[in-house]
């Protein structure tokens, strides 16, 4: 939520009715938008997420998307580097290609 947002949905309140009190209206929504980030800040660094240099709350999301994308690519990579070891592993132990497939498959069922 932008500061032009807050000031719409403030003037569809009735909060302000006149473009006189646009400063007003202003500080409200800086002080809106700073309560709405540092509430999505502190749920990131409860949740040991870094906030980056997050100005808004939208990089601070950008930022969030980002750790948690590369977080996920670390988990798949590891999931398929252990993966290929294990069944490597198969491979080498049985003694013909069809029991070592048999052995990889059973793995995918288990």
């Amino acid at each position: 939520m932008n500061r032009d947002d807050i000031i719409r949905m403030a003037r569809e309140a009735s909060l302000v009715m006149y473009d006189y009190d646009h400063p007003s209206l202003e500080r409200f929504a800086a002080l809106v938008a700073a309560a709405e980030r540092n509430k999505v800040a502190q749920w990131m660094i409860d949740h040991s997420y870094a906030t980056g240099h997050g100005d808004t709350t939208e990089d601070l999301l950008d930022e969030l998307d980002w750790q948690i994308t590369e977080s996920w690519s670390k988990v798949v990579v590891a999931s398929v580097e252990a993966e290929r070891e294990a069944c490597a592993q198969i491979a080498f132990n049985a003694k013909t290609y069809i029991e070592a497939a048999a052995a990889i498959r059973a793995r995918g069922q288990a």
